[in-house]
């Protein structure tokens, strides 16, 4: 019983239609379900990913009216994703031509990394993949598909202190501790915790960062992380396991495309265990992701109401 890497996070936009432009157009991943945030259906909930739609590639956002992310502690600060070794260049040249102001080339815990930030301050940094591992590419991307991106992975989350924050890693959701660095902010020290097979789309880096106010979640923040599970009857054992160790959870949440967990680590950061199935072609077929509005069956007699509130995105 293990989770197996980093499934998708979710962060805030407050602004869909340059949302959707920036992630398909800049950043070239394919938009693979345009739906609703279930729990707020006058939002839009986008989720972006490889050619695919595979688990460990999804970047989803929230469409909320909010204002803009206060930074600080108590968060989730910086969402890696990975690309391959050679294909940095190209991103900071191309990051550079969309009129953004990337960071340099530099090695951040071993690895070849370039930070930048998107046009509402989302942090991102692309990192070097696992040698070997190739994008599943999406054919209608504007990038090339030796440079398009491979996934999500590592994670950097923001907490004023170390001690509850690992017992929670490593006793009740079996991550292991391998290795620490110096934040590249200046801000602390990053503590790495890896799950599964490890490497970069299997880590959690946690930056102990006392120093730091605390956040205030926003657009161009983020509102949780998700680590994968295969299926269902895995989100049922963490559940079990959850209750009995006593950390206060959602229960399982039936999310139509996968199944989910919820909870908040000592350090006040929002974590979801998430299954790997069903996945995205559940209602619609892979060649067309993401072109029609998908509802999951619960929400379906209500379309016609739905539509009528969201904003068209193009």
């Amino acid at each position: 019983m293990e989770l197996t890497g980093i499934h998708h996070l979710t962060a805030i936009t407050a602004n869909a239609r340059g949302n959707k432009e920036f992630y398909t157009d800049t950043l070239g991943m394919r938009l693979v379900k345009k739906t609703v945030n279930q729990d707020d259906t006058t939002a839009y909930h986008l989720f972006y990913a490889d050619g695919l739609a595979q688990p460990g590639t999804d970047l989803t956002f929230f469409d909320w009216p909010a204002a803009r992310e206060r930074r600080g502690t108590h968060s989730i600060s910086r969402t890696g994703l990975r690309v391959a070794g050679d294909s940095l260049d190209y991103w900071a040249a191309r990051l550079s031509e969309r009129g953004l102001t990337p960071g340099q080339i530099a090695e951040i815990d071993g690895r070849a990394s370039l930070e930048f930030e998107d046009p509402e301050g989302q942090r991102f940094r692309l990192t070097q993949d696992a040698p070997g591992i190739a994008a599943n590419a999406w054919a209608k991307s504007p990038v090339p598909a030796q440079h398009q991106i491979h996934g999500l992975g590592p994670i950097t989350i923001s907490v004023p202190e170390l001690a509850a924050t690992e017992v929670v890693l490593t006793h009740v959701m079996a991550m292991r501790k391998v290795r620490e660095y110096a934040s590249p902010d200046g801000h602390g020290t990053v503590h790495v915790f890896e799950m599964g097979k490890g490497g970069p789309s299997a880590e959690l880096h946690v930056a102990v960062q006392p120093d730091l106010p605390v956040a205030r979640q926003g657009a161009g923040g983020v509102h949780h992380v998700a680590f994968r599970v295969p299926d269902k009857p895995a989100i049922h054992e963490w559940a079990r396991r959850l209750n009995e160790m006593r950390v206060p959870s959602s229960g399982e949440v039936e999310r139509y495309y996968f199944r989910s967990l919820y909870f908040r680590e000592p350090g006040g950061n929002l974590f979801e265990i998430a299954s790997d199935e069903p996945g995205f072609a559940v209602d619609e077929p892979l060649e067309s992701l993401g072109e029609r509005l998908s509802l999951p069956p619960f929400l379906e007699g209500r379309r016609e109401q739905i539509e009528a509130g969201l904003k068209p995105l193009d």
